[in-house]
């Protein structure tokens, strides 16, 4: 059976698994089977920016009695299904950019060995890095025994790694620590990691401290409602919960030289129409893709992958001893991890895999 499965964008707790007939490529076409991927609060964040980031152009899905839905998007693993392009062979392993389904109908731009590019014709409005496959035999960072670690942690430590290539790249902004909300979670772990040269401090809420604290990659490890308790210094806000009352606490207590909202963990917190008028720096969105086509320009067209790669192996071997990989099966497996995950009901040690 092929299948999708779909979410109501206007509310993203009602979800449909749909069968839907079997792919067909035309000439130059390819149909992918999604094979194993992760589900994160990363793919949160893809839905609950969906429409302002244009997430839901990647793999559109039809409406149903007037009610927009979607497929989230997904990286994980794919093989070669069917193939009627030259360059490309059937069996093929992948790595990429995926949907809630079974099944991916892609055109294949660029082929080389190291993977290509979809050119369809409704991703050519979208970021590039989000339109790449890369093959497992020429991927510098793959593993083929680490491949539930790849499919956690890769989307999530690409952000990491140029989230905080970005803060040292503008020299910490003058600042001389970072505050990093949502502690416990993967991307923001993946940049504290990474940010070791300037003071760590992570906020996490009460559950998630001694987990946070075991992770040994910050300097300072405080619940939410310690904020008003922070020491006033020069600092980094580095928002990856997304609730605008803590960066609103946050702001008023230390008055960040700079504030970046990286993702929405705390999706469902109530927007804050005054984020312009906060003390300090005013909250800017972080977008990965900018930062890496400022890299592709300065260290060339493979330069950004290559040290993600060697950040990778620095940090691969440390994170397997963070996580416990829980393994679901099929689109009810993936169907219970995205609720999980949009409740925000998934412990920080719990990484979910889903084999499809």
């Amino acid at each position: 059976m092929a299948w999708d499965l779909l979410v109501d964008r206007t509310d993203l707790s009602r979800t449909e698994v749909v069968e839907v007939p079997p792919l067909e490529p035309a000439d130059g076409q390819v149909v992918l089977r999604v094979d194993r991927v992760g589900m994160t609060a990363n793919n949160v964040t893809y839905a609950v920016f969906g429409d302002a980031m244009k997430y839901w152009d990647f793999f559109p899905a039809a409406d149903r009695d007037g009610v927009p839905r979607g497929r989230v998007p997904l990286w994980g693993f794919a093989q070669v299904a069917t193939s009627r392009h030259p360059e490309v062979t059937e069996g093929l392993r992948l790595y990429g950019y995926l949907p809630t389904s079974s099944q991916l109908l892609v055109e294949p731009s660029k082929v080389d060995s190291r993977g290509f590019r979809d050119a369809s014709a409704h991703r050519q409005h979208l970021p590039a890095p989000y339109n790449g496959l890369t093959t497992t035999t020429a991927d510098p960072a793959y593993d083929a025994d680490l491949e539930d670690l790849q499919v956690l942690y890769r989307p999530l430590f690409m952000t990491s790694f140029m989230l905080a290539d970005h803060v040292s790249d503008n020299g910490c902004f003058g600042a001389d620590a970072v505050v990093i909300s949502s502690a416990s979670s993967k991307t923001a772990y993946g940049a504290a990691f990474l940010l070791d040269d300037v003071h760590r401090i992570g906020l996490t809420g009460t559950g998630n401290r001694a987990f946070t604290e075991g992770l040994g990659c910050y300097d300072e490890v405080h619940t939410y409602d310690e904020v008003d308790a922070l020491e006033q210094r020069p600092v980094v806000y580095i928002d990856v919960a997304g609730d605008t009352a803590l960066r609103r606490r946050v702001h008023e207590r230390l008055e960040p030289v700079h504030s970046l909202v990286v993702g929405a963990a705390h999706h469902d917190a109530a927007p804050d129409p005054d984020d312009g008028a906060l003390p300090g720096g005013r909250p800017t969105f972080f977008f990965a893709p900018d930062q890496m086509r400022k890299r592709h320009g300065e260290w060339g067209p493979h330069g950004v992958e290559e040290r993600h790669a060697e950040a990778w192996a620095r940090f691969a071997p440390v994170v397997a001893d963070w996580v416990d990989v829980v393994v679901g099966h099929g689109p009810e497996g993936l169907e219970a991890a995205w609720l999980e995950t949009l409740a925000g009901e998934t412990p920080p040690r719990v990484g979910h895999v889903v084999q499809l």
